[in-house]
């Protein structure tokens, strides 16, 4: 039986449910173009976790917490400014670690640029891992590809790899095909690809570019078992 199971949100967002009744949001964006209706109403969340400021990540996070009070992990600069809007956030940098009542949320590298809806300074962009229920979830956030990645693949060892493909943005099936020789993954879920017409990268490419990985494309809204 899958300890944890992953719902793509749409654009960079993810739902994880672990076996022990855990529910953790990555990077939920409930008014992006591909959000399900159906998940745009949450029913539950215990923890929250942002990747960086850009409002595709966060724009919809003070609206989650007036709702349902998660714990909120973020960069400490997010928290200091989501702390500024009435959000109790845990502000944390890279290489960090806090454990929230038994699930493990661990900030890593990324490069990208960091800003806020209000043009706020976020501190720099993350990754994240999160460890839930025995099974660790690497997502990437927005990025291109790094060498240090290999660093992520020898602390954390990852069970499952979340990569942005679509390019433009982020990296593309070419760059996130070397990330995951980097990580030594076997398996793969894309994201922030197919959100607008920009982001052109596709999983068939990145299949293509990296034989051996089992590169899985939920549909959004649908779940997935790890």
């Amino acid at each position: 039986m899958a300890n944890i199971s992953l719902t793509w949100l749409g654009h960079a967002g993810f739902r994880l449910d672990g076996s022990s009744g855990k529910r953790v949001y990555i990077d939920p964006w409930l008014d992006n173009p591909k959000m399900p209706e159906s998940e745009r109403v949450i029913e539950q969340i215990d923890v929250l976790v942002l990747t960086h400021g850009h409002s595709d990540h966060t724009g919809s996070a003070i609206d989650i917490y007036q709702q349902h009070t998660p714990a909120v992990v973020c960069m400490t600069e997010i928290g200091d400014w989501l702390d500024s809007k009435g959000v109790e956030a845990h502000g944390i940098n890279k290489g960090g670690t806090i454990d929230i009542d038994g699930v493990r949320v661990t900030l890593t590298d990324a490069r990208h640029s960091s800003s806020l809806p209000d043009g706020t300074y976020a501190g720099e962009p993350a990754g994240v891992v999160v460890e839930l229920d025995g099974t660790r979830v690497y997502h990437a956030g927005d990025t291109c590809v790094f060498g240090d990645m290999q660093l992520i693949a020898r602390i954390y060892e990852p069970d499952v790899a979340i990569l942005p493909i679509g390019d433009y943005y982020t990296m593309g099936p070419r760059e996130a095909a070397v990330a995951l020789e980097l990580l030594g993954v076997k398996r793969c879920v894309p994201c922030h690809y197919g959100t607008f017409p920009l982001l052109t990268g596709t999983p068939d490419e990145l299949r293509k570019l990296a034989p051996g990985v089992e590169v899985i494309s939920p549909e959004p809204g649908e779940t997935i078992e790890l």
